[in-house]
């Protein structure tokens, strides 16, 4: 087992994976941006490295200033978390070449799956079904303009190093094409490092359903179950939810078979995520995407199978074998989790950074938070607007849908606006409690039912 770990990351990730590594008898390395020096990440890591400026391209995005922390404080291994690094199939060969372990798959196989277009292609070559799209990296917008012509309207553009919504833009005609696809990839530029852009077919009445897996270095790999995620805004997800409410059996099995078949396929050795678009209309799931990384929402994961994902990730990437098999992972209960972010769904979700006066979270059976914000704490205009996520688990969905109510209603924050004020409209929502939702559902629901309350 590991001795030492950086965690090349900040904010509520960082603190979960150096919490895992507690637990695991490892000490913790916290690296920070200028504008982090007071985070609860720095606090509570066994020690602490300044890598840089506020910009996350001069800290969290720069390679040498993340190695050379590593360098200095003598790690065994680097954990990317999400975002940032964390599928930077560079990043994790320097890693390699400097005999520290990339707490994730290799080089190889974020290449392969971490990279969305080569992705498509490996699980093409699977026997997996794919969405309609292009063959690899759109060069130029003519190259776009030339496939939507082929393929039609409407078409989504999507970063290859693409994650949290960030590098994706829907075209409904020429025009909004262009214009997406220069913004697309100068968003993938500055949030991963790459402006390489693919695109698919949008498909309007879908849902997002995505599949946990994690593999070993001894061969095995094992799926976790499914969860929802298609109340999303702008691709970005907002809810989480596992098990998927309206999954057969049989469409589960198939899609955790699917899963598990992709990962032996690539001999995936991490924690990684398969996501699928279920077309309502064509009854057909497709692949969409694979995050080769832990995910925010592997908490629901977590909680409705009782396996800790975070030290599992860790335990593999020091080469021990799985501590489970697939048939030892047993679904019970619902579990669900909601985003909590400084903006304002009032104002078109404005971010809202600054001071967080006070902040009072939500307790009892069945809930969990996970956040990185205290009272006194400055939530910085530099990162990810996400300051927490509140998880229930409840013995069934109505159970769990009850708690959140709650744990929503009990959440309060002085200082800026957050999302708690949708979440608690969601979640009495008839379509929401029915799961008779879709990925179009929040941008409808945002303007026919919460801002005309």
């Amino acid at each position: 087992m590991f001795k030492k770990v950086l965690i090349a990351n900040r904010g509520e990730i960082a603190l979960r994976i150096i919490r895992a590594c507690k637990e695991l008898g490892i000490q913790s390395v916290a690296v920070y941006s200028e504008a982090d020096a007071d985070s609860l990440h720095v606090q509570m890591a066994d020690e602490a490295v300044c890598i840089g400026p506020a910009a996350a391209t001069d800290s969290y995005l720069k390679i040498t200033n993340i190695i050379s922390a590593a360098e200095v404080a003598d790690v065994d291994a680097i954990h990317p978390g999400y975002g940032f690094l964390a599928e930077n199939a560079h990043f994790a060969e320097i890693c390699a070449n400097c005999n520290i372990t990339f707490i994730g798959p290799s080089a190889e196989c974020i290449n392969q799956m971490g990279d969305k277009a080569i992705a498509r292609d490996t699980m093409k070559a699977a026997g997996v079904p794919i969405t309609p799209g292009s063959d690899g990296v759109l060069k130029t917008p003519d190259d776009a303009l030339a496939l939507a012509k082929k393929m039609g309207y409407p078409v989504l553009l999507k970063a290859v190093a693409g994650g949290g919504g960030k590098g994706m833009r829907v075209a409904r005609n020429d025009v909004s094409l262009v214009q997406g696809f220069m913004a697309a990839s100068a968003e993938g530029e500055a949030s991963f490092g790459n402006p390489d852009l693919f695109m698919e077919k949008y498909i309007e009445s879908a849902r997002h359903v995505e599949v946990q897996i994690i593999g070993d270095k001894h061969g095995n790999v094992c799926h976790v179950g499914e969860r929802d995620c298609s109340i999303q805004r702008r691709h970005q997800k907002l809810v989480e939810e596992a098990p998927c409410p309206t999954l057969t059996d049989e469409e589960r099995k198939a899609l955790g078979d699917a899963a598990v078949k992709a990962g032996k396929a690539v001999g995936y050795n991490s924690a990684g995520t398969l996501e699928f678009l279920y077309d309502e209309i064509e009854k057909k799931f497709y692949f969409m995407e694979m995050n080769t990384r832990i995910q925010v929402e592997h908490t629901v994961s977590e909680e409705v199978s009782g396996i800790d994902l975070m030290k599992e990730q860790i335990r593999v990437a020091a080469g021990e074998k799985l501590s489970f098999t697939q048939d030892d992972v047993k679904i019970t209960g619902h579990a669900i989790e909601y985003r909590v972010n400084a903006e304002d769904p009032y104002n078109n979700f404005t971010p809202a950074p600054g001071p967080v006066e006070a902040v009072h979270f939500p307790g009892g059976p069945g809930i969990r938070i996970d956040s990185h914000v205290y009272s006194g704490y400055n939530i910085s205009p530099y990162y990810d607007s996400m300051i927490a996520k509140i998880i229930v688990r409840g013995k069934d969905r109505e159970e769990a849908i009850m708690r959140m109510r709650r744990a929503l209603e009990e959440f309060t924050i002085s200082g800026p606006h957050t999302s708690v004020p949708l979440g608690e409209a969601l979640m009495t929502d008839k379509a929401f409690i029915d799961g008779s939702y879709n990925t179009a559902y929040l941008e409808k629901f945002m303007h026919e039912v919460f801002l005309n309350g």
